[in-house]
């Protein structure tokens, strides 16, 4: 699932009963912070969908359904799954 606001992005890893979270990423973490100048721009985005797809294989999840929760896909929401897909998850 994708979450958003002007200035940061979120992502996570949801089991497929929707009740637990199993691998998140967002623009707020420390490591992200450092890399990223302003959480809610494209390349914050991308930096998020590497790093969910990161989580998520350390995991052994390697396939998920992609939720963007109404968002058009474009701009930041097409830059976070782009980049996940780079990164090993397959949607």
């Amino acid at each position: 699932a994708v979450h958003r606001s002007n200035s940061h992005m979120y992502a996570q890893v949801i089991d497929a009963s929707g009740a637990k979270v199993l691998a998140s990423a967002s623009t707020v973490e420390p490591a992200l912070r450092k890399a990223v100048k302003n959480g809610g721009n494209v390349a914050a985005a991308a930096a998020v969908g590497k790093l969910i797809a990161e989580k998520a294989k350390a995991l052994g999840i390697e396939a998920v359904a992609f939720d963007r929760a109404g968002y058009k896909f474009h701009g930041r929401v097409k830059a976070l799954a782009e980049a996940a897909r780079e990164h090993g998850l397959k949607f």
